[in-house]
């Protein structure tokens, strides 16, 4: 799709848009009663139409409008709600007080009181300042999750976001793996990956994974934006995984709450955090402990994660706030497995010297500015320094005893930082309402990478020997200064109430490095060296292009939106694709970026607070897709490469139905009681690739069929949620192997299915949660790792309980 594509639509819609009728802006500020200041987040609902905005931190909403007269609906959690019935002219202006509720809601109460108004939360057309109009978005409400919390099972806290695929491999959920149609789940790195609007990965462009993954203790909500979201946020296929974490109790000076998990595998979690909000300033902080021993041998953990966020309101219009966080987690691997091991046992483990440790420190400071009631601004800068070592032995026969020798030490630092700045003005042309979005953003990242002997000891020592070991044969020493500047922007065209286009589009710099050298050691069978170079290997990779997109919505009633989007998308080759050495797999030396598009038609909405819905097709397309292949070189040996594989398309059907028992049967409100199914049927293929036996074969990471259903009940207090998760098969690599190799890399992913049970009961300020995962006790496993935490099959955990008690003051 070419640019001239849009601009030509663009005219053809402003100009069908210059007869229709004017709308007229309602607008106004919501106060506490009794101390008259503004209060954030209040849902503003038509009583007959459904859900029109919300306030800013300033008490500030506006909406437009064809109707004359209507009643409207202020919600909350915190406050009682209010209505209040307005006749409508041109700017028209409004006020609203609303008080605090008298004691703290039950989560039945609170179940409840949302029923009134709306059951599944998507992101509205305008969210601070970014646009989200004809996107696929889908909003994880955390808070009110009834998962297992304290070890992020994301099988459960992400059961309602249709064709996601995870990794489960942990069970302390110290690293968050989900992917979906067709791509990798490794540590999200598919996904633009932010915490409250900024970058968290290693290194956006050059090794986009996600070693740090929030406490879902801390979060109030997750917000996932399918790919048209790499216009405003990124290039990446997967699009946008955005963590809220919870804000600061804008009614306590002072709030504390701790939680205390004990769980199977001696596993024990606190999460203690502190909130509050005095005059112009306000406060939330947390720590989270996780200690285990895994339910595998060889898989002790520890983790130390503390996070800090301080707003001071310098005006009416202006704040700014400062967040910090700190993670520390020391892992031993227990290694994969090959085919045979696993059927033998799945949770054996013949590698008691491998570690892993990860050291992460984020940092952001944030300024926001409302010039007026139409433009909003934020500029954000935030960073990172970063460490994650990984030491062990492995080889390319997984089932081979440890020798006892020297390990081998990957160990990489990473420090980059980055601005980015967003002005969002709503205006009028041709007396329709718009909202123009326009952003820039910078990224610097100065990373190394090195490869070497470890000690031949057993402890978590990650010095490199190389005095010890001068012939160890994979030593590397690299640098990767990666340079990123970015410009966006989007425009929301409201043709009418009820049709909406939004073209945008990414102009995109990329500049990536690789400065270094790596050895050639051979010897012979003696151990005698008869080989030892060192070859400089820098490389510098300069690209400049345009990304366009088009979003469409349309919403003829209030419990129908259809939706549409196409978008262009970019994936750099990471500096892991080229330069790390692994014994399972090689690289191909003309291995590039990948480059594509992605495009959603769905239809969603809510039909009388009884079905909640989000059904659409999409389709991925993939130019030179990276994956791997089984090649024979001439000396006769047949080898896993990872490169560019071809061309791709995946293409399917998602749909997430939501259905409101109670509200249909029961009719109680002491009772809550809902029943969802979430069903992703997926196909795809090779339609292009130079490879031999590719072409036509189905694409990696591809269950043809990705259910989950659940029902969840509740009796004032109580309540009760019942999962049941099914994947059918999928392949690891593009020649679609069934049997596994040596190295357990390559092969198959068979069909398996999970039931989870969670249980929680609240009194007072107390709640006692408890729950039973993999509750048929089956064995199976989701991944077949390239590196750590293997190489090879990774089990997935078997059945295991946990119970939490939290207090809250």
């Amino acid at each position: 799709m070419k640019l001239k594509d849009f601009n030509i639509l663009t005219v053809i819609c402003l100009l069908l848009s210059i007869n229709l009728m004017a709308q007229n802006k309602v607008s106004g500020i919501v106060n506490l009663a009794g101390t008259n200041l503004p209060i954030n987040n209040i849902e503003i609902f038509s009583k007959t139409s459904g859900i029109l905005t919300a306030t800013n931190p300033e008490g500030y909403f506006e909406f437009t409008t064809y109707k004359k007269k209507m009643t409207l609906v202020f919600f909350s959690y915190s406050y009682k709600v209010a209505e209040q019935t307005i006749t409508i002219s041109k700017d028209t202006i409004i006020s609203q007080t609303l008080e605090v509720l008298a004691e703290e809601l039950s989560e039945v109460e609170i179940k409840i009181r949302k029923a009134k108004t709306f059951e599944l939360k998507r992101l509205k057309d305008v969210e601070g300042t970014a646009i989200y109009a004809g996107k696929k978005t889908e909003v994880v409400l955390v808070d009110q999750s009834m998962a297992n919390l304290a070890s992020n099972n994301a099988r459960q806290i992400y059961s309602q976001v249709a064709g996601l695929n995870i990794y489960q491999n942990d069970d302390a959920g110290l690293q968050l793996n989900i992917g979906g149609r067709g791509l990798d789940p490794n540590r999200t790195a598919n996904f633009n990956t932010r915490q409250n609007g900024y970058d968290i990965s290693a290194d956006v462009l050059g090794y986009p994974e996600s070693y740090y993954s929030p406490a879902a203790e801390s979060l109030k909500e997750i917000q996932i934006i399918r790919g048209a979201a790499s216009l405003q946020h990124g290039t990446q296929f997967g699009g946008l995984v955005n963590f809220i974490i919870k804000l600061p109790n804008p009614n306590k000076p002072f709030e504390f709450i701790t939680r205390n998990t004990l769980g199977s595998n001696r596993l024990y979690t606190n999460f203690t955090s502190i909130s509050g909000t005095k005059k112009k300033w306000s406060y939330y902080s947390f720590f989270n402990y996780k200690k285990g021993d895994g339910f595998r041998s060889n898989s002790e953990f520890e983790s130390k994660n503390v996070y800090a966020h301080i707003g001071y309101q310098i005006k009416k219009d202006t704040k700014i706030s400062g967040e910090i966080t700190y993670l520390n987690y020391l892992a031993q691997q227990a290694g994969g497995l090959s085919d045979q091991m696993f059927n033998a046992n799945p949770f054996q483990s013949n590698r008691a010297r491998n570690w892993f440790q990860v050291d992460w420190l984020l940092y952001n400071l944030k300024f926001a500015h409302k010039f007026s009631e139409n433009t909003n601004f934020t500029f954000s800068a935030f960073g990172l320094n970063a460490s994650r070592y990984a030491l062990g032995f492995r080889t390319n026969r997984v089932d081979q005893i440890d020798p006892l020798q020297e390990r081998d030490l990957i160990k990489g630092d990473f420090n980059n930082f980055g601005f980015e700045a967003r002005i969002l003005n709503k205006y009028e042309i041709f007396n329709k309402k718009s909202t123009v979005l326009l952003g820039s953003k910078y990224y610097k990242a100065d990373n190394t990478g090195q490869q070497g002997p470890g000690t031949g000891g057993t402890d978590s020592n990650f010095d490199f020997q190389l005095e010890d070991y001068p012939n160890y044969g994979n030593q590397s020493n690299y640098t990767y200064p990666n340079i990123n500047i970015a410009v966006f922007g989007e425009n929301i065209l409201y043709l009418n109430d009820k049709l909406s286009i939004t073209p945008g589009f990414r102009f995109e710099y990329i500049k990536t490095e690789s400065n270094g050298f790596y050895k050639n050691i051979n010897t012979d069978a003696a151990g005698n060296v008869i080989l030892n170079e060192t070859i400089d290997n820098s490389e510098v990779r300069e690209r400049s292009f345009v990304l366009l997109g088009l979003g469409i919505g349309y919403k003829p009633s209030a419990a129908i939106e259809i939706y549409g989007n196409i978008s262009q998308n970019y994936r750099s080759v990471t500096f892991s694709d080229i330069s790390i050495i692994n014994p399972a797999f090689s690289i191909s030396p003309t291995i590039s970026d990948e480059k594509g598009f992605t495009t959603d038609l769905g239809l969603r909405g809510n039909y009388k607070n009884i079905i909640s819905y989000d059904v659409d097709v999409f389709g991925l397309f993939y130019k030179n897709r990276i994956g791997f292949v089984q090649q024979a070189f001439p000396d006769g040996s047949v080898k896993t490469v990872r490169g560019n594989v071809g061309d791709a398309v995946m293409y399917g059907l998602e749909s997430l139905i939501d259905l409101n028992l109670n509200k249909l049967l029961i009719k109680d409100n002491d009772y809550s009681f809902n029943y969802f199914i979430n069903t992703s049927i997926i196909d795809s293929k090779y339609t292009a690739s130079e490879e031999n036996g590719v072409e036509g074969k189905k694409v990696e990471f591809v269950p043809n069929l990705n259910f989950k259903t659940g029902l969840k009940f509740g009796y004032k207090n109580f309540l009760s949620n019942f999962q049941y998760t099914y994947l059918s098969q999928q392949f690891t690599d593009a020649t679609n192997a069934v049997e596994g190799n040596l190295s357990g890399v390559i092969g198959e992913i068979p069909a398996y299915d999970v039931l989870d049970i969670s249980l929680s009961y609240t009194y007072k300020k107390f709640k006692l949660e408890a729950g039973i995962n993999n509750v048929l006790d089956n064995y199976y496993f989701t991944r077949r790792a390239t590196g750590y935490p293997g190489p090879g099959i990774i089990p997935s955990a078997n059945r295991n309980f946990y119970m939490t008690l939290q207090m809250k003051f």
